[in-house]
């Protein structure tokens, strides 16, 4: 298996923490997902899959309706999706996607833990080559079906990668994230449950570190990540 999965496999047990931060990420995106693509899910791939992710992790009901509302209150600022780029100790790339309804509050934040734990923040965009973005679908597998055949199928649609995770019993579909609705088109259309959907940032080049090192890298990691406004961090850290 390749280095998509790789990166499942380091981060699968390191979801998102507890139930509340579950819910809190959850609902931004189906905030995004209603004012980008309206608050039909019927029309909207996207806040369809997310809908069904916000069930399968038990979010309230009353906790999606609110989120689908913001989108079209035109009261509410929204949320932002905003990008930081930096290296941590030990040149570590780190790549952060937040939403967020105040860019001064988050950038003043994220800038300080990068300060404060050996790291510097850089400019917009000086990243970008070294991450490749991609749409991760995790489906569940069906009795009998060939692996082989179904990555045949499933290149035109975008995908370039995919695999069993047997302890769960589901497929792991990694593809281009600009085919992203092309690939959910065919996963519906041929009857796969999707139980998730998410967009992922995968390194075009990694860097080891010893554990002593790895700590002092993950202190960083672990602190951004317990911004409320972040929704993702991605390294380029070798498992």
């Amino acid at each position: 298996m390749g280095r998509a999965f790789e990166y499942r496999k380091a981060t699968k047990l390191k979801r998102w923490g507890h139930m509340a931060r579950v819910f809190t990420k959850l609902g931004k995106e189906i905030t995004m997902a209603a004012r980008d693509g309206g608050p039909d899910p019927d029309s909207n791939p996207r806040l369809r899959t997310l809908i069904q992710q916000c069930k399968k992790e038990n979010m309230p009901k009353d906790n999606i309706d609110r989120a689908i509302k913001k989108a079209t209150d035109k009261s509410s600022e929204g949320y932002k999706e905003i990008c930081y780029e930096g290296y941590g100790p030990h040149g570590i790339a780190i790549f952060v996607e937040t939403a967020t309804d105040n860019n001064m509050r988050t950038v003043a934040n994220i800038r300080s833990y990068f300060t404060k734990h050996g790291g510097t923040l850089g400019t917009q965009g000086c990243l970008q080559f070294l991450f490749d973005r991609k749409a991760c679908f995790t489906v569940s597998a069906k009795d009998g079906i060939d692996l082989d055949e179904l990555e045949l199928e499933l290149i035109d649609f975008g995908v370039e990668e995919l695999g069993v995770d047997e302890e769960e019993g589901t497929i792991v579909i990694y593809g281009d994230f600009n085919q992203y609705s092309q690939m959910q088109k065919y996963l519906e259309d041929n009857g796969f449950e999707i139980q998730s959907c998410e967009f992922v940032r995968l390194p075009n080049d990694t860097k080891s570190l010893t554990d002593e090192q790895r700590e002092s890298v993950q202190k960083l990691i672990d602190r951004i990540e317990e911004d409320e406004d972040v929704q993702n961090v991605f390294t380029n850290i070798a498992e």
